[in-house]
């Protein structure tokens, strides 16, 4: 499978730890067909050392096509290892992570993030990926690392990356990550988003692809993003937070399909018959907490969203619930029939003037410095 049997990667949902996993995935393709969806990151060495437990990580149902794998890792034997053996199941592209700011990943780990420092290592890290792999990779990473958030700095990262390897395609949060002192949680808040940079990239490196991610949390955001010229644009937590409005107006606000008449009802009697056939797929797991998850914020700001939470919560606990029908049973007399048989609404307006001041703070156009190259045809 590749990436040119699909509409382009005009909008995608983030990877996101403990969020973005099959069952979120499952959700998510429900509602959207042509959202472009991101697997968690994943380890190359978990890859490596689960070899005989593979498709606990790395199965996927086809129906969630066009879907990228992202993975982590700073030893060059193991991410070539883990392309090999991630092939067959035919991810659509493959993404290096060189934006988390764990300090699991990027502390310990010495990846994520940290491997802005070193461009020369993304860019032999990106030529193994693709030398393994038949698909397009791209890297998905941050505008600077502590003090090194010049944009000059961003720019040598992204030509060094460019011109040493085949990666074309980079995932831009616009932020820079703080590796001593907050947190994960903190890292997306805290630094402030400088879309001036992000844009400055795609003035200043037209033969490139770049997504913009980061504070970006409506569809109408998204739009406008596009129209200001990001190739594409990447949504993480607003997609969690609000997923049936979100993702139910991306196929027809950004890729011009026909307004749904989808419901959520016809959503959660899909996604009940997936529930029901992988709970216990590997041993305790996945259990119906975990298979419910991406459901909780289903009626976000919805009449009963409140009663259901509570409702779920308590038939968590409860032991005769041992499938997704029962609980859902147990759980969706909180929910109106308004609210289970009404199709998707009009995307919310967002802040169309989010990137106003972008352009009027792009910084001066950068010169790359002159050096040695591999070039790439």
């Amino acid at each position: 499978m590749g990436a040119t049997h699909y509409l382009p990667p005009w909008f995608s949902i983030a990877p996101m730890m403990e969020f973005t996993d099959n069952h979120y995935r499952t959700l998510a393709r429900l509602i959207t067909k042509h959202a472009w969806l991101y697997t968690e990151m994943i380890a190359a060495e978990t890859i490596v050392y689960q070899k005989g437990n593979l498709d606990k990580y790395l199965a996927f149902n086809p129906d969630q096509h066009p879907i990228v794998l992202q993975i982590g890792g700073s030893d060059l034997t193991n991410i070539g290892k883990a392309i090999q053996l991630a092939n067959p199941y035919g991810y659509d592209e493959i993404n290096f992570n060189c934006g988390c700011p764990s300090p699991k990943v990027a502390g310990k780990g010495c990846f994520g993030v940290r491997l802005m420092l070193d461009p020369k290592f993304v860019a032999d890290a990106m030529s193994v990926i693709s030398a393994n792999t038949d698909v397009p990779v791209t890297v998905k990473c941050r505008i600077g690392v502590d003090n090194h958030d010049s944009y000059n700095e961003l720019c040598d990262f992204i030509h060094k990356v460019s011109s040493q390897s085949p990666t074309k395609h980079f995932i831009i949060h616009s932020r820079k990550a703080l590796l001593n002192g907050i947190s994960p949680k903190e890292n997306r808040s805290i630094p402030p988003l400088k879309y001036e940079y992000f844009y400055a990239l795609v003035r200043d490196f037209p033969d490139l692809q770049f997504t913009i991610n980061g504070g970006i949390n409506t569809v109408d955001e998204v739009h406008t993003a596009r129209m200001e010229g990001a190739h594409g644009v990447m949504v993480g937590r607003a997609a969690c937070k609000d997923p049936w409005n979100i993702l139910g107006n991306i196929d027809s606000a950004i890729y011009g399909a026909p307004p749904s008449s989808l419901t959520r009802r016809q959503v959660l009697e899909k996604y009940q018959v997936y529930g029901d056939s992988v709970l216990g797929l590997y041993g305790p797991n996945p259990n119906i907490r975990e298979v419910i998850r991406p459901l909780l914020n289903f009626f976000y700001s919805e009449p009963g969203n409140t009663l259901w939470k509570r409702k779920a919560d308590a038939a968590f606990m409860d032991p005769k619930l041992t499938t997704i029908k029962s609980f859902l049973k147990e759980t969706l007399g909180s929910i109106p029939d308004s609210v289970l048989d009404a199709p998707i609404s009009e995307a919310a307006i967002g802040f169309p003037d989010v990137f106003a001041d972008a352009k009027r703070l792009l910084p001066p156009p950068y010169v790359a410095e002159r050096e040695e190259e591999l070039l790439y045809a």
